[in-house]
């Protein structure tokens, strides 16, 4: 089994990854058919609540929770959440299965760059250990900064009209979310696996993930409408990915390789950043957002 447990972290987070892709492309559905907002609308939620479709994609987001937390039950942060930068390739596939749109090759050679910096980063990385506990200590400063960030970045947005400045600042605040979720869910996860159900649910951890969860998804479906997805979708992936990378160096001590193998590293983390933005420029994407005089805006309260 000890040659088998690097594949399960990885395996499962592609599960979730997909998962993932296949409910931002029903979100994204969903999220463009309700009426816009200036502000971050709290009536967004309920309004997107009667949409089955969006609820489809919150079933979707479920099974992805699911993966993500026996990814995160099996393997590092650093290992797990990097690989989330393939939900973005899998997002335009999934849509252009779901849209009958062919991908253009172009778009297939983005994927492939992608993927290949991925595979490159991770292996020169070569990230380990999978510390089961963090400290109170630790947790107060790494939520007070990250939670800083959030707001910042959301309050630089409200201040932007709508466009791509104000969407990029949405999905870094939502990329810092997701972050923390995953690490409050991989202590939850091991809280649930030491202590069983009573502990879990005793667990100030639980509860802190559940809420920057749903603090995330209220971000991202604000970043849906805030602008394209060239500017939210590139801040989202990487920034997830280097966000979890600093946590689970800072919170859980692990570690990747220094010295030359940063070259690789940052090689990898260029192919992928080229990669992102070559996706998100494919006229695919333009069917994830709908034409601006087809959107209804209204005041916000």
């Amino acid at each position: 089994m000890s040659t088998l447990l690097p594949v399960l972290p990885v395996l499962f987070a592609v599960c979730a990854a997909l998962s993932n892709a296949v409910a931002t492309v029903l979100q994204r559905k969903a999220a463009l058919s309700v009426p816009r907002s200036e502000g971050l609308r709290a009536g967004l939620m309920l309004d997107l609540l009667r949409r089955p479709v969006w609820l489809a994609g919150i079933l979707a987001v479920i099974g992805a929770a699911v993966c993500q937390a026996l990814a995160l039950a099996t393997g590092p942060l650093t290992i797990v959440q990097p690989v989330f930068v393939l939900e973005l390739p899998l997002t335009l596939v999934v849509a252009s299965l779901l849209m009958h749109r062919r991908l253009p090759g172009s778009g297939w050679l983005a994927v492939t760059v992608v993927v290949a910096g991925l595979a490159v980063a991770l292996a020169a990385a070569s990230p380990s250990g999978n510390r089961t506990h963090v400290e109170l200590d630790r947790w107060i400063p790494a939520l007070a900064v990250c939670a800083g960030a959030v707001a910042g970045l959301a309050l630089a947005a409200l201040k932007r009209p709508e466009g791509r400045a104000r969407a990029a600042c949405l999905g870094a605040a939502t990329a810092i979310s997701y972050a923390v979720t995953a690490a409050l869910m991989k202590a939850a996860t091991h809280i649930l696996d030491k202590q069983g159900l009573a502990g879990f649910l005793t667990a100030w951890q639980t509860y802190a993930f559940a809420v920057t969860g749903v603090c995330a998804l209220f971000l991202l479906e604000n970043a849906m409408q805030a602008g394209p997805l060239v500017a939210s979708q590139p801040a989202l992936t990487l920034g997830d990915a280097l966000v979890s990378l600093a946590l689970g160096i800072l919170l859980y001590e692990e570690t990747i390789r220094s010295g030359w193998w940063l070259l690789p590293q940052l090689f990898g983390v260029a192919l992928i950043a080229a990669g992102v933005l070559a996706l998100a420029r494919i006229p695919l994407t333009q069917s994830l957002v709908a034409p601006d005089d087809e959107r209804r805006t209204v005041d916000a309260p």
